[in-house]
C-alpha cells in the first residue's frame, strides 16, 4: 500500500503554518448517526452554561458542614450510610440501614449524593436521588417531607436499645452506652412530631405550624436565597456572621412571617425557653447521677421512665435547633420529662 502524505500550507504574515499531515488508509465501516443538537443547547451546555450557576452552588456547598466532609472516614457498615456518599446511595437502593461492606475510598456527601449528575446530560441531572417517603428507623413511622426526604433519610434517630417501654414505667432496663440516645441527627423526626418518649404529663403533645405548613421542611428554610457562602442556598446554614455577631438568616421565614424583626424576636424567645427547660432537666439528671457534667450518659440500670427522661434530654440536645424545628412538641417533651424526673 502506498502512503500518501498531504501537506496544506497557509501563509500568515511571515509565518509558515503546517495545518495538517495525515496518513490515509482504507476506509473503515460507517458508524451510526450521532444525535442532533438543538439550537446549540444539547449535552453539557444545558447545565454548564455561562450563568455561573454551578460555580455558585459549588462555592456555597464547599462552606457547608456536609461539603467539608466532617467524619467521612466513618466508613464501616453502620456509619457509612450517612457519613459517606457511596454508602448513602447504596442504602437508597437496598432499603437497608447498613451497607453490605465497609466503603473503600470513602468520600463526603457531594453533588452526586443528592443529584443524578451526568446521567442524562440534561437538566434532569438535577433530579434528587431520594424522593420517596422515609420510614424512620427508630419507630417505623413513615414521613413524607417532600424534597426534604433527601435529608431526613439521615437526619433521624438510630435504632435505640434499650427502647423504654412506658407501659411498664418501673421495669428495669440496662443502658450500656455513654452515648445512649438518638445519635447526632434527629431533626427530621422532631419536625414530624415523632421520635420522642411521650411521657404522660400535664403538657399535651401537639405540633407547631411548621409541621403542616412547610411542604419541604428542611429545604424550605435552609435552602432559600443564599447569603453569600455563609447561609442559605447550598451552604444550608440558618445563621451568618455580621459585624462580629451571629444573625438569623430569615430568607426562608418571611414567606409566612412577613415581619423580619418579629421573626428574630420569635426565634430568640423560643430558643431561650427551650434552652432553659433543657438546662433544667439536665440539672435534675446530673443531680441524680444519670448524666455527667459533659452530658454523657452514665451507664447502668434504670427504670423505663428514667431511661425515657434521659433519652428526651439527649433528643433535644442532638436536634440542635433549640426548639425551632417543632417548638410545641419539644416543649411538651421537656415539660413532661421534668415533671417525671423530679
Amino acid at each position: 500500500m502506498k502512503r500518501k502524505i498531504t501537506i496544506t500550507t497557509v501563509f500568515l504574515g511571515m509565518f509558515l503554518i503546517f495545518a495538517s499531515c495525515t496518513k490515509e488508509g482504507p476506509q473503515g465501516i460507517a458508524g451510526t448517526n450521532g444525535t442532533n443538537g438543538t439550537d446549540g443547547t444539547a449535552g453539557c451546555i444545558e447545565c454548564h452554561d455561562n450563568s455561573q450557576l454551578i460555580v455558585t452552588k459549588s462555592l456555597q456547598y464547599e462552606k457547608s458542614g456536609h461539603g467539608m466532609g466532617v467524619n467521612s472516614e466513618r466508613n464501616d457498615v453502620d456509619c457509612a450510610p450517612c457519613h459517606t456518599s457511596q454508602g448513602f446511595l447504596e442504602v437508597i437502593e437496598t432499603g437497608a440501614m447498613a451497607t453490605a461492606a465497609p466503603i473503600a475510598n470513602p468520600t463526603q456527601q457531594n453533588c452526586y449524593t443528592c443529584h443524578n449528575i451526568h446521567d442524562s446530560y440534561s437538566p434532569d441531572d438535577w433530579a434528587l436521588t431520594q424522593t420517596e417517603p422515609v420510614t424512620f428507623w427508630m419507630n417505623d413511622v413513615v414521613s413524607d417531607q417532600g424534597k426534604a426526604n433527601q435529608c431526613i433519610g439521615c437526619h433521624q434517630g438510630r435504632e435505640l436499645s434499650p427502647y423504654p417501654d412506658l407501659t411498664a414505667p418501673t421495669a428495669i432496663v440496662t443502658v450500656t452506652s455513654s452515648r445512649y440516645g438518638p445519635h447526632h441527627g434527629p431533626q427530621g423526626m422532631l419536625f414530624a412530631g415523632t421520635g420522642g418518649m411521650e411521657i404522660a404529663g400535664p403538657t399535651s403533645y401537639i405540633n407547631s405550624a411548621h409541621t403542616t405548613q412547610l411542604a419541604n421542611s428542611c429545604v424550605d428554610c435552609h435552602m432559600q436565597e443564599a447569603y453569600g457562602v455563609q447561609a442559605g442556598g447550598h451552604q444550608m446554614g440558618m445563621t451568618y456572621e455580621y459585624h462580629g455577631s451571629d444573625a438569623v438568616w430569615a430568607a426562608g421565614c418571611v414567606a409566612c412571617h412577613t415581619d423580619e424583626a418579629t421573626v428574630h424576636a420569635k426565634v430568640d424567645a423560643v430558643q431561650a425557653e427551650i434552652t432553659l427547660l433543657h438546662d433544667s432537666l439536665g440539672a435534675i439528671l446530673l443531680g441524680k447521677g444519670f448524666i455527667t457534667a459533659s452530658n454523657s450518659v452514665v451507664t447502668g440500670d434504670y427504670t423505663n421512665l428514667e431511661a425515657a427522661t434521659i433519652y428526651n434530654f439527649k433528643y433535644i440536645e442532638e436536634d440542635k435547633s433549640k426548639g425551632i424545628h417543632n417548638y410545641k412538641y419539644a416543649r411538651a417533651l421537656m415539660m413532661n420529662s421534668i415533671d417525671a424526673a423530679k
